[in-house]
């Protein structure tokens, strides 16, 4: 894909910790304007979790 522009959303090394569960370790996410991402994984994986983070 080509570069499209500057990134709408960038995040390095993110942690989200509900009590004593980690339950996003490190995340990395690199979205560019006009791109479509979609999150997969079982459940309990976090992607309810890094949606929320993100809004």
């Amino acid at each position: 894909m080509p570069d499209s522009g500057a990134h709408v959303i960038e995040i390095h090394g993110l942690v989200k910790r509900l009590g004593l569960i980690t339950a996003l370790n490190g995340l990395d996410l690199h979205v560019r304007q006009g791109e479509v991402h979609g999150f997969l994984g079982p459940n309990g994986a976090g992607k309810s979790t890094t949606i929320r983070v993100l809004l």
